[in-house]
């Protein structure tokens, strides 16, 4: 099963409606955070496996 464009169109509808704009941009803002943290906290392991 393949989602095409008019069903990724009506599912994002979807979502704005039960969510709303102002909780949907927190929500983004929200996952955000989280992939930088993430990304920060691989690159400091990365950082000090390369140093032993």
């Amino acid at each position: 099963m393949r989602l095409g464009i008019p069903e990724l169109i009506l599912i994002l509808a979807i979502i704005l409606l039960l969510f709303g704009t102002s909780r949907l941009a927190g929500l983004g803002k929200g996952l955000g955070q989280a992939i930088r943290g993430f990304k920060s906290e691989v690159d400091t392991k990365d950082d000090k496996q390369d140093k032993q």
